[in-house]
């Protein structure tokens, strides 16, 4: 595998998808809604379509398995995974906290994902083996001593059910809660790779949602891991913790306590 060329495609990506969004952006149009009442936009497919015909170009022999346009399968064993606004609704509401996802999952594990955020033109870069970078500069979670002390963040407890929820407020109640941030999406992974939030907690991603997200976060120092402190691949329930220190693992599986 030649990472140095998957991480120059991943920038194309990322720039073809930039390039797709930002005329949308603040725009005042408005979203039509999917069958999973999704809000999406016309910046969403624009972006997709201007990935997948770079990927089918470059590298026709690779999957694809996009958020708005299905999976396409490949005789290689490595998909690219797409998601071209994680933030949907941040996006509508004309906040700069979306992201471009984009990974390159190799036999269920990904091995390469990048998170860009287009108006404020950050991206974060992470790889196998590599430090995760911000516009080419090295990036790194901080150390974070005791969960009371841990800045907490997810996208909102209304997307968790009552079970999940919680189970969500269980591990909030041991963070500091004057520090826990709400929204957010794939922003506040990328603020913990750069040392900024300690614990992200989410349930119901699917793979595009979180594939980018395992490289940036563990080539920042941090970890990634299912609810019972397991390593996310492709099989994974969609329940996902994020943590700038993996030394907090055990504490805060402890404290969601849930035993799936």
């Amino acid at each position: 595998m030649n990472l140095a060329a998957d991480i120059a495609l991943a920038h194309r990506l990322a720039d073809a998808a930039r390039e797709a969004i930002l005329p949308h952006f603040r725009s005042g149009m408005t979203s039509e809604r999917k069958g999973d009442s999704t809000p999406v936009t016309l910046a969403d497919r624009a972006a997709e379509a201007a990935m997948r015909a770079i990927l089918k170009e470059a590298v026709p022999d690779d999957a694809v398995h996009g958020e708005e346009y299905g999976a396409t399968t490949g005789t290689s064993g490595r998909t690219w995974v797409l998601d071209p606004i994680d933030g949907t609704t941040a996006f509508l509401a004309g906040r700069p906290i979306f992201g471009t996802l984009i990974a390159l999952v190799v036999e269920g594990w990904p091995v390469l994902g990048v998170i860009d955020q287009p108006v404020l033109k950050e991206r974060w870069v992470g790889a196998t083996g590599q430090a995760t970078t911000l516009n080419g500069q090295p990036v790194r979670t901080r150390p974070c001593r005791e969960l009371g002390d841990a800045a907490l963040a997810t996208t909102g407890p209304h997307y968790f059910d009552q079970h999940d929820g919680d189970h969500f407020m269980a591990l909030a109640a041991k963070t500091d809660h004057r520090r826990m941030v709400m929204g957010g999406d794939c922003y506040n992974y990328a603020m913990l790779a750069s040392g900024h939030i300690d614990v992200v907690c989410e349930a119901n991603l699917k793979l595009h949602d979180w594939a980018a997200l395992v490289p940036v976060v563990e080539g920042a120092g941090g970890t990634m891991a299912d609810w019972n402190g397991e390593p996310l691949h492709a099989a994974s329930s969609g329940h996902v913790i994020a943590l700038g220190d993996p030394a907090r693992l055990d504490d805060v599986v402890e404290a969601l306590a849930c035993h799936h």
